[in-house]
């Protein structure tokens, strides 16, 4: 049943990426572009998104185990150390010379779109690559 309702709120979340414009690199791109032609209609998603999530996450972070019953794993890091940092900004920059970051990339993936596919592939073998790297001591 777990795997169930994983697969389904996975879809909701792809679909809601697509209907969205969060999966359109080009929305993302003019989004991103605040001294040309900026659309802002992306912040209000993101705005929406963070309203949603902060009542969720409160009411998590007092529970042990989900309403399936599985154990809550929560977060429980909280140093902003140079590996954060160093990731915070690969991301960023990934994700405004591509217009994609990791869900989207997939949804497009999903969806046919090459460049999609292009940034997921290099998407997966930067985490290989990192994986590699941090197991080498």
């Amino acid at each position: 049943m777990t795997i169930l309702i994983a697969a389904l709120a996975g879809l909701v979340f792809g679909l809601g990426l697509l209907l969205s414009g969060m999966a359109d690199p080009q929305k993302v791109l003019a989004f991103l572009d605040l001294a040309g032609a900026w659309d802002p209609s992306l912040a209000l998603v993101m705005g929406g998104a963070i309203a949603l999530g902060l009542p969720g996450f409160a009411w998590a972070r007092r529970r042990s185990h989900s309403l399936l019953g599985e154990p809550m794993q929560m977060p429980t890091r909280q140093a902003v150390d140079a590996p954060l940092l160093i990731g915070s900004a690969l991301f960023g920059i990934g994700w405004g010379l591509a217009g994609y970051c990791p869900g989207p990339a997939l949804v497009g993936t999903a969806a046919g779109l090459d460049s999609a596919a292009i940034f997921s592939v290099a998407m997966l073998a930067g985490m290989l690559l990192f994986g590699l790297w941090s197991k080498r001591s």
